[in-house]
């Protein structure tokens, strides 16, 4: 077939497509929706966390080894060292009889272990004998197991999909970002600090200005606080006794002139005439001899912890040495630095009596000459740490002095200058990575530290016959700190992290934290959520970004006068805390900046922000920054257009794709200070830089699953995000018990605690956020017909009306699975707990029915309270010797007797055997219960409306609608006045509609503009398309009566939601039981049987009644009532003497006058404590 002209220009892509159509700017956001989905595949959500873990097991482990590389001992230091050359985590595995043997996530849930990867090192070593040395390398040394996150690079999980997931025993909509430590999932959740390297002006208790840095270095880390006081200006670092005139710090560092200090500060009159005391205080310091540099350095000297210089005490030590005096030295790590910087204590004994003294002498790295002080190096090293000194040039420390100085002035002059700590701006989050990097660089700086002991002991002997190997004090299990540190600090959650006092203020958390998320209670506002398309950034490489900066005319630093650093023209160029100099044309930097990272050429979430007030444009490219992505706007019109969004569908264009063509960029909290953001683009004018991607996104997850909350009173959306984390459902796929090639699989979890929803649904009336997350493949409620009438009384209160008939259908109905452990114990003299064959006959066998002939719990029997699910008997003796094998005298019986609520029947689902870390066997059982709703258990929707059970009445008592529908509960209206729940209303209707027309609706935050969310009017024109009242209301009939209600009644389905709280769980009583051996009182809690305490508010109920002779049974009788003896005379406790059948006064030491009374045993044991601490107290007595 051939074509003419006209039939290949009819074909030609330009006669089918719009051009105009796709170039034209979206008309609304629902057009932009798609970009939330492919963002969540790339960002947010955990893969921050698996972003910052990987981050650190490829980057920050090799930089922390490198910084400590070389360790030396400290009594053969030119011979004796040992150097690490490479580090890195190899993939998960466990020792198996001297073989590496491979793990997955499930196989450690089972058997109780940690999912851990070797760390190796290559080292490089001296070792030898009789002065001989000879340097070796080794390869692979294994130091310690670092814990892996799951689908992190390292995991067997990573880049696995669903098939193989699934044969792995894994659910293909876990996440990962967690850790398996012991056989529990461990979070590490994100820790906020204040940031690293900032000025931070804030004031303290007694309204003191300060400027205070924390200082964080790959090396070091310090804390440098400049405070003013009484009008003058001091300087507090930890390692000077007091506080130090600023002026005197400034002339250690070199800047010895007065009028240069003032030129740095501000020619300001206001700034001149707020330094003048600060002059006068180091002018009175002159008359003490501080005029030059050196008589700085000497005044800060003295002023050290430990007076005694450097080198004083070195010629003091080697006087006492001279002395013969005998001195011990130990190693101390210092708080600061790498570990070569290491704190000498001597402590010198003289040998013709026992008086002693001690120095305290910090010795410094061997670079440190004999002449330079402690001062000096403080000065260098530890005095604004990140701040770097080259060629023993001070200037730059000085300038930032500087800054901090005129920062503090003008805060002093105008309070609105002061930061906000709460601010986002200035806080940094620490993830997973940074959180382990932190902990990993104490322990390893930890055990090289041990190394040098354990060196150093060896070195000490005089006569060594082995051959000395610097390696073997790594190696093996006893030094492995690092895997224990790592395993314990995961699994109790114990990190030695400071944190900051933090206050409830401030708006600047938009889009980047969820407003609803948030504990009640004293942790409101302080333990946060982050926004579903909040990213936290990781550190970037800071040198390229640092010669771009002076590329684009930041005149540097160093070439800049004491005049020149404030000139009004020209902005302070700040980057990642660090002030690189000065920039005549701020706004042209900024924007060069940013038009390099919207081309690629730099980094997408460096950060540029202008600080009009400040004079300061502000680089960031550091870690910890939360940020958001934004669709980027000129003249009010989106840059993304219609054909971007197709190629987004059709999958030819990516979300990385939007942002390397610059259509998309990343702003954090500080930049978008200099941003005008349209939340829609029809509101966009001229001036607008930014669009929303979409509104809803500024919510988290969890307030995402709410329907409607912008129509909810605002705490009723973060009463909901408290309960739908106790809301019972499906937790994952591998949940239940399934079979695949692998021997791992054939289990299902084996969880202390699940609570599972029996018959889960998805919600009719459905966020755009359940489907992003897949809350609707793992619902965790069900979706419920619900009346608003007011029904019998019993549901006051918020309390419900139930359907007997619903509930025997599977109406929440909940399974609770419990994991009981059996443990077979060996002992150090090889003695093994045993399982004996159950015995079939005698007292014991009806409670021994569902053993198995091994001794161990068949799975599918029903187990009741107190029966026996072990057999076991355990040796009498464990410690001695036993040279033959015991016989059946030395075992005594140790069955263990299933705990459960009586009455109830619960049935072994699962058993387990397999063996712990230490060779013991364990055995799980699984054991199921299935339990329908009861009166008292709780219940709640998604609006933040909690009610219980209050009756369940039989369906034909139930009222029912004219179509023949009964409802499953009944809520009372009374609910709904107080609290505004109108969104609640809304999902009535909404999923009316849903179920009439069959389909889903959407009910996403702000989302009735951008078609995200069902209005009311369409959603009515659907009930009434399908025969029903446009406001959900339904004419009904009373079950009782027959009879139609005299009202119509707002009916349909809203999803509800189980929660954990189940009466059967918290119901408690007792008559007697057991009581506590010190104050004879019953015990307390349900778990001991203990009774139920009348405390001070119940004790004053009765009292306003009068009810004495009840306060009287209930706080003694029913207590610990106790007969005393009291002498009359003198007042005291007496006793019984059985011999001579009669009572006795301790004191008067007759039985003359006494007198027999009752009172608590608690007060009688008060007493005789009282007088243990020499207080008497006396009873006096009157007859009656």
């Amino acid at each position: 077939m051939v074509l003419d002209h006209e039939d290949l220009d009819l074909m030609n892509d330009d006669n089918f497509v719009d051009k105009k159509k796709l170039s034209a700017p979206i008309k609304s956001t629902a057009d932009k929706f798609q970009l939330v989905p492919e963002f969540l595949k790339v960002r947010g959500l955990v893969k921050q966390h698996l972003d910052s873990f990987n981050y650190f097991i490829n980057v920050g482990i090799k930089k922390i080894v490198r910084a400590n590389s070389r360790i030396t001992s400290t009594l053969d230091p030119s011979i004796y060292l040992w150097s690490f050359k490479d580090v890195y985590v190899g993939e998960p595995s466990i020792l198996n009889v001297g073989t590496a043997e491979v793990i997955n996530p499930h196989m450690c849930r089972l058997a109780d272990m940690t999912y851990a990867a070797p760390i190796y090192v290559n080292i490089e070593y001296v070792h030898g004998i009789h002065g001989k040395t000879t340097i070796s390398a080794k390869d692979k040394v294994v130091i310690g197991r670092m814990p892996i996150m799951l689908r992190s690079c390292r995991c067997v999980l990573h880049g696995k999909d669903e098939e193989e997931l699934a044969r792995l025993g894994e659910c293909p909509l876990d996440p990962g970002g967690y850790f398996v430590i012991k056989g529990t999932e461990k979070v590490l959740l994100i820790q906020e600090q204040l940031s690293k390297n900032r000025i931070i002006i804030d004031s303290d208790k007694k309204g003191n200005i300060n400027a205070s840095v924390t200082s964080s270095s790959e090396t070091t880390k310090s804390k440098t606080v400049i405070q003013m006081e009484k009008e003058k200006i001091y300087l507090y670092l930890h390692q000077f006794v007091k506080k130090i005139p600023i002026i005197i710090v400034l002339k250690a560092m070199g800047m010895e002139s007065d009028q240069e200090i003032v030129q740095m500060v501000g020619r300001d009159p206001r700034f001149s005439a707020s330094l003048l005391p600060s002059m006068e205080a180091s002018i009175e310091c002159i008359s003490e001899g501080v005029n030059t540099r050196q008589q700085a350095l000497d005044y800060l000297e003295a002023k050290l912890v430990g007076s005694t210089s450097f080198c004083d005490a070195t010629r003091e030590i080697k006087t006492l040495l001279k002395k013969r005096l005998d001195y011990q030295p130990m190693v101390k790590r210092s708080s600061y630095g790498p570990p070569e910087k290491v704190c000498i204590i001597y402590s010198a004994v003289t040998l013709s009596n026992s008086t002693s003294d001690r120095w305290v002498i910090c010795f410094y790295p061997a670079k440190l000459n004999m002449k330079d002080g402690r001062a000096l190096y403080i000065l260098r090293e530890l005095f604004l740490a990140h701040v770097p000194v080259r060629d023993d040039n001070y200037r730059q420390k000085c300038f930032y002095v500087g800054v901090m100085l005129r920062r503090m002035i003008e805060a002093m002059l105008n309070k609105d200058s002061m930061d906000d700590k709460d601010y986002v701006g200035n806080k940094r989050l620490e993830l997973s990575g940074q959180l382990i990097s932190l902990l990993f660089e104490d322990l390893f700086k930890t055990m090289t530290t041990e190394a040098i002991k354990k060196v150093d002991a060896i070195l000490q002997k005089p006569n060594r016959a082995s051959r000395f190997d610097f390696s073997q004090c790594l190696t093996g299990e006893k030094n492995h700190n690092i895997s224990f540190g790592l395993e314990r600090t995961l699994s109790t959650g114990n990190f030695d992290i400071k944190r900051f006092r933090m206050h409830r203020k401030g708006m600047t958390q938009w889009g980047m934290l969820c407003p609803c998320d948030t504990p009640e209670g004293e942790s409101c506002g302080l333990v946060k959520n982050l926004a579903l398309m909040t990213h936290v950034t990781t550190d970037q490489e800071e040198g390229p970004l640092v010669a771009m900066c002076f590329k684009l005319g930041v005149t540097d630093l160093e070439v800049l006068s004491a005049e020149e650093l404030h000139t009004p023209d020209s902005f302070l160029v700040i980057f990642n805390g660090l002030i690189l100099g000065k920039h005549r044309r701020p706004q042209y930097f900024a924007n060069s900046l940013r038009r390099l990272r919207r081309a690629g050429k730099i980094g997408e979430f460096v950060s540029v922000f202008i600080n009009e007030k400040q004079h300061c444009v502000y680089v960031a490219s550091d870690g910890g920054r939360v940020c958001r992505p934004l669709v980027i706007a000129e003249n009010g019109e989106s840059r993304v257009k219609q054909h971007h969004m197709k190629e987004l569908k059709d999958g030819v264009r990516t979300f990385d794709d939007f942002i390397r063509e610059g259509l998309i960029e990343y702003l954090d909290v500080n930049e978008e200070n200099n941003a005008l953001i349209a939340l829609y683009e029809s509101e966009a004018m001229k001036d607008v830089t930014h669009i929303e991607i979409e509104p809803f996104t500024i919510l988290g997850v969890v307030a995402g699953l709410i329907p409607y909350p912008h129509h909810n009173q605002s705490p009723r959306n973060t009463y909901q995000c408290a309960m739908g984390k106790q809301a019972m459902g499906n937790i994952a796929y591998n949940q239940a018990s399934f079979a695949y090639l692998s021997w791992s699989c054939e289990l299902n979890r084996m969880d202390s605690l699940l609570y599972l929803l029996v018959y889960p649904q998805r919600p009719l009336l459905t966020t755009r956020t359940i489907e992003l997350v897949g809350y609707d493949k793992l619902g965790a409620g069900q979706n419920a017909t619900v009346a608003v009438m007011s029904n019998t009384g019993y549901d006051i209160e918020d309390a419900i009306v139930m359907n007997k008939a619903s509930l025997d259908r599977g109406f929440e109905r909940c399974i609770v699975k419990k994991t009981v452990v059996a443990t077979c114990q060996k002992y150090g003299n090889d003695t093994v707990d045993r399982i004996l064959r159950p015995e079939r006959t005698g007292p014991d066998a009806e409670k021994m029915q569902i053993l198995d002939d091994d001794g161990i719990a068949a799975p599918g029997e029903i187990i009741r309270p107190n029966d026996v699910y072990i057999n076991k008997q355990i040796p009498v003796d464990t410690r001695d010797n036993i040279t033959s094998p015991p016989s059946d005298t030395q075992y005594r019986p140790a069955r263990e007797y299933f705990k459960g609520p009586e009455g109830e029947t619960q049935v072994v689902e699962r058993v387990a055997l397999c063996s712990h870390k230490n060779g013991n066997l364990c055995i799980k059982y699984n054991i199921r219960h299935t339990r329908r709703p009861e009166l008292g258990d709780k219940f709640s929707s998604r609006h933040g409306q909690k009610g219980v059970c209050g009756t369940i009445v039989q369906q034909e008592d139930f009222p029912f609608s004219e179509r023949g529908i009964c409802p499953d509960l009944i809520m009372n209206p009374h609910g709904f006045p107080s609290r505004m729940t109108v969104g609640k209303m809304m999902e009535l209707l909404g999923s009316k509609a849903g179920v009439s027309s069959g389909r889903f609706h959407y009910g996403s935050a702000f989302g009735e503009e951008s078609g995200h969310a069902d209005t009311v009017e369409n959603i009515s024109k659907t009930l009434v398309k399908h025969r029903y009242s446009y406001c959900g209301k339904e004419l009904l009939y009373s079950g009782l009566s027959g009879e139609p209600l005299q009202t119509y009644v707002f009916m349909g389905p809203i999803y509800y939601q189980k929660l954990k709280h189940m009466v059967m769980d918290k119901m408690h009583a007792r008559g007697s039981g057991q009581r506590v051996m010190m104050t004879r009182q019953p015990t307390e809690g349900k778990s001991k049987n203990g009774g139920l305490r009348v405390g001070e508010m119940e004790r004053d109920c009765l009292i306003a009644y009068g009810a004495s002779m009840l306060i009287y049974e209930r706080l003694m009788l029913s207590s610990d009532p106790f007969e005393v003896q009291v002498c009359r005379a003198c007042g005291l406790l007496g006793y019984y003497d059985y011999k001579l059948k009669k009572a006795v006064c301790s004191t008067c030491k007759n039985g003359d006058s006494i007198a027999t009374l009752k009172l608590p045993y608690a007060c009688k044991l008060l007493f005789q404590e009282l007088q243990s601490m020499n207080v008497v107290p006396r009873l006096v007595l009157r007859e009656m």
